[in-house]
């Protein structure tokens, strides 16, 4: 590819952006990829969402955004010529995860519009092209890395070329397995959770207002904005959800329905192509003392069982377990991070699992225990089955070599991304203003071919 030696000049009609509440530069171009450019305010949008989402100002943020969109930039331009396209859906539901975030960090979506000195509505669309141009880059990205797998002798290979005084220590790993009870309610039990919700609705049709209803009432994590849900297709909710919102017209209340998380009503707000936008109210289904009785009956007797050798625990959990998880696994729990089945102890995930498996030794299994899901609230009745107990040591292969095994293939995939970017940055003109030269981060992005825009 050419080399171009003198500074591409582009002159833009100049106009001011808004964000928060400081009047930011007149945009301009801060950097040239190629035949593309990133906008001031491009990087001022990004800057924002980092701000609604928590953040503290930092001027080195910028430096980081400015690096990742010239990224963006280099991968998005190869998708384009490999024909990679992202469905108007799929930017959507970015858009729509991206402002829940900020929504919910900015607490609510009043203080979220006042500090972005615009409609929720008019900032998703002006992100609509840059998260459009970013996904892209990201099926990119993957598409570069997919399949790659590393053999048993690159595994070795690498762990021999770690510093062997700098290998990381590993504290107390066990694996174990887990058969979980739900309690389950009769009809005449649940009834109370169904009148309570046809109540609120009641309200609601005798003009109560139904934001300001699920705002003090919904056990749905939606209730602080009022039941609201963002626009989703058919798809994005459970079955009986999704025919609810999807057969009612624009305003209509629907009767209240049961779905797996509780009993619910909704009304619709908004149609657009296949998308709907409701809001709803949602009373959850608690165990009553007689449920969790039979619960309890039932989970002592499986564990007699076990005890007794009547039934293996694998066989148990994959027969009784309610946990969709594990049951097709034989109640077998993994590690997310490397996919192994062995789980650092300060990892679990309450005290109560701690306890409960911390006296037993291989082989053995748990009393039951009665379980309160922390995040959805859930109580369920647990026991547990120690496979392994491996004391704490420095990393080895024999012992770890799963754990070896995933940083080989992410400095594998990490290497392929670099002489992929090395090769892209020598043969793509990059300039970038002057302003952000004391980026670090930005000084590799304008060596050789490359130059500085003029401010």
């Amino acid at each position: 590819m050419k080399k171009y030696s003198s500074v591409v000049f582009l002159v833009l009609a100049s106009f001011t952006f808004t964000f928060g509440q400081e009047a930011q530069l007149v945009d301009r171009i801060i950097a040239t990829v190629g035949t593309s450019y990133i906008l001031q305010s491009d990087l001022e949008m990004e800057y924002t969402q980092y701000l609604a989402s928590g953040n503290a100002p930092s001027e080195q943020v910028k430096c980081y955004i400015v690096q990742q969109l010239l990224t963006s930039k280099l991968l998005s331009q190869q998708a384009a010529i490999d024909s990679i396209e992202v469905s108007e859906n799929e930017v959507d539901d970015n858009l729509n995860q991206r402002i829940r975030v900020m929504t919910q960090r900015a607490g609510g979506r009043e203080r979220l519009e006042e500090f972005l000195n615009r409609s929720i509505l008019q900032h998703k669309e002006e992100m609509r092209p840059m998260v459009a141009e970013q996904l892209k880059g990201n099926k990119m990205q993957a598409q570069l890395v997919s399949g790659i797998d590393v053999t048993p002798q690159e595994v070795k290979n690498y762990f021999e070329s770690l510093d062997k005084d700098s290998l990381p220590y590993f504290d107390t790993e066990i694996e174990y397995s887990q058969l979980v009870l739900k309690p389950e309610l009769t009809k005449e039990e649940k009834e109370q959770f169904r009148e309570k919700a046809e109540g609120y609705r009641t309200q609601i049709i005798n003009g109560s207002d139904f934001g300001t209803i699920a705002r003090f009432y919904s056990e749905d994590g939606s209730a602080p904005f009022g039941g609201e849900l963002d626009y989703s297709t058919r798809d994005s909710w459970v079955k009986e959800f999704s025919a609810q919102a999807f057969k009612l017209k624009e305003g209509e209340i629907s009767p209240v329905f049961e779905t797996q998380f509780g009993y619910h009503f909704l009304q619709v707000l908004d149609r657009r192509g296949e998308e709907v936008k409701v809001r709803h109210l949602l009373i959850r289904i608690k165990p009553t003392a007689a449920a969790l009785e039979r619960a309890k009956l039932k989970i002592d007797s499986i564990a007699t069982q076990i005890s007794n050798k009547k039934i293996g625990f694998s066989t148990a959990a994959s027969l009784y377990s309610d946990d969709n998880n594990t049951k097709y696994n034989g109640g077998v729990v993994t590690n997310m991070e490397d996919r192994s089945t062995l789980i650092p102890v300060n990892q679990l995930d309450d005290v109560a699992v701690f306890n409960a498996i911390d006296p037993l030794k291989p082989g053995e299994v748990s009393k039951p225990i009665l379980y309160t899901d922390k995040a959805s609230g859930e109580t369920t009745y647990r026991i547990y089955y120690l496979k392994s107990r491996i004391a704490p040591h420095k990393a080895n292969l024999d012992q770890d070599f799963a754990k070896i095994k995933e940083a080989a293939r992410q400095d594998k995939v990490n290497r392929t991304l670099s002489e992929w970017f090395e090769s892209r940055r020598e043969s793509t003109y990059i300039a970038i203003n002057p302003d952000f030269m004391s980026c670090s981060e930005l000084k590799i992005w304008t060596t050789d071919n490359n130059a500085v825009v003029s401010k």
